[in-house]
C-alpha cells in the first residue's frame, strides 16, 4: 500500500473524473474532487448529483468536491488527473506548487497537447525540476464512464516506470468491478489512448455514410497499423497496441454508442459543420483537439497516418467525407505487412 497517501485527488469532474471518484469512494477511500466550474461544485454539494456531465447517477457520499485546486493539490499524495488535453499543462502547473515532493501522479487524460507535440506525461517532465521525485503513470483503456458508474465489468490499463509504485496504484485503484492491469510502456498507452479518439471519428464518418460493418472493420484494423506505426517510432512496445489501451480501447470508442468522437464523425458525414457539432456538446470530444496534433506528430516523425490524415482535412479543411473515401481507397496498392523485412 502506498504510504502517506491521504485523500486521493481526483482532477477534472466531467463523465469519466467523476466516476472514478465514486468508485474509489465506494472503496472507502477519502476523495477530493476538484470541479472547475463553481456552480457545478455547488450542484453536486447539494445534491450529489454531477447533473452536466453524469446525470442521472448518485456521487458517494464520501466525494469531497471543491472548486480550490490548492486544497486538493495540497492534502494527499496520489492524484488521478481527468482534464481535457488543452488545459492540462495549465491546471498541472497550478498544482506543482502545492505538491509533495513524493507525489504520484495518474493520467487518465487522452490527449497530445497541440503546441509542443507532448504527451501529458511528457508535460509533466517538462514543467517538474529536476530534483523532484514526483512519479509519472498513465490509466488507460475501454472504459465508458457510464458502464463504470454501474459497475460493470471493466478492465484497462495502468502503465508506470517504476512496477513497485504501478503495483501499488493498482492495489488502490482496482475493484472487484473494475479490473487493472500494469505496464511499463508509458508511451504506447499514452499514443494509442490519444490516438484511438481521431480513428473513432474515422468510424463515425462511416458509419453516417452508412458504409457498414466491412468498412467500419477496415477503419479499424487499418486505423490500428497507423497508431501502432507512429508509437513505435516514438518508442513504444509493439504488443502494447494489442492490449487493452490499444485494440480494446480502440474497439470500445469506434462501435459504442457512448463514444462522443465517433458521434462527431457521425454528425459530420450527415453535412453538420464542426462549429455547430462543438457547440451542442458540454463533454470535450478529445479526438477534435488530437487530429490537430497527430497530424503535426506524423509530419514529425516521418510516419504514414493516411486516415488520420484525412479527418484531420475533414475538420480543419473542411474536406468533403466522400472524397476522403475515394482518396483513401485509391492510393497505390501495397502489402498489408512488411513480412520481409521482419525475416
Amino acid at each position: 500500500m502506498i504510504e502517506n497517501i491521504g485523500p486521493v485527488g481526483v482532477i477534472g469532474a466531467g463523465a469519466w473524473g467523476s466516476t472514478l471518484a465514486h468508485t474509489l469512494a465506494s472503496k472507502g477511500l477519502k476523495v477530493n474532487l476538484w470541479v472547475f466550474e463553481k456552480d457545478l461544485c455547488q450542484t453536486i454539494s447539494r445534491s450529489r448529483e454531477n447533473n452536466i456531465y453524469l446525470p442521472g447517477f448518485t456521487l458517494h457520499e464520501g466525494v469531497h468536491v471543491t472548486s480550490e485546486i490548492e486544497e486538493v493539490a495540497g492534502a494527499g499524495r496520489l492524484f488521478v488527473m481527468v482534464v481535457p488535453s488543452h488545459v492540462y499543462r495549465g491546471v498541472a502547473a497550478r498544482m506543482l506548487a502545492h505538491m509533495r515532493r513524493d507525489a504520484i501522479i495518474v493520467n487518465a487524460t487522452k490527449g497530445i497537447e497541440n503546441d509542443t507535440l507532448l504527451t501529458m506525461s511528457g508535460i509533466w517532465k517538462e514543467l517538474l525540476p529536476a530534483e523532484n521525485k514526483v512519479k509519472v503513470l498513465c490509466l488507460s483503456g475501454p472504459s465508458f464512464a457510464h458502464e463504470v458508474m454501474r459497475a460493470i465489468p471493466t478492465a484497462v490499463t495502468l502503465a508506470g516506470p517504476d512496477m513497485k509504485i504501478t503495483g501499488q496504484v493498482q492495489t488502490v485503484l482496482s475493484t472487484p468491478r473494475f479490473r487493472i492491469y500494469t505496464s511499463l510502456d508509458v508511451i504506447g498507452v499514452e499514443v494509442a489512448g490519444a490516438s484511438k479518439n481521431v480513428v473513432a471519428l474515422a468510424a463515425g464518418l462511416s458509419d453516417g455514410l452508412l458504409f457498414g460493418y466491412n468498412a467500419r472493420a477496415a477503419l479499424i484494423t487499418r486505423g490500428l497499423a497507423e497508431i501502432s506505426r507512429l508509437g513505435v517510432k516514438m518508442g513504444a512496445h509493439p504488443l502494447t497496441f494489442s492490449g487493452l489501451a490499444g485494440i480494446g480501447d480502440l474497439l470500445l470508442t469506434c462501435t459504442g454508442d457512448l463514444s462522443r468522437n465517433r458521434t462527431v464523425g457521425m454528425k459530420l458525414a450527415k453535412g453538420a459543420k464542426l462549429s455547430e457539432i462543438l457547440g451542442e456538446m458540454r463533454q470535450v470530444a478529445e479526438g477534435v483537439v488530437t487530429a490537430k496534433s497527430i497530424h503535426m506528430l506524423a509530419k514529425k516523425m516521418k510516419v504514414e497516418m493516411a486516415i488520420c490524415e484525412q479527418i484531420y482535412r475533414v475538420l480543419y479543411e473542411e474536406k468533403d467525407p466522400l472524397l476522403v473515401v475515394s482518396e483513401l481507397l485509391g492510393r497505390d496498392l501495397k502489402h498489408e505487412m512488411e513480412l520481409e523485412s521482419m525475416r
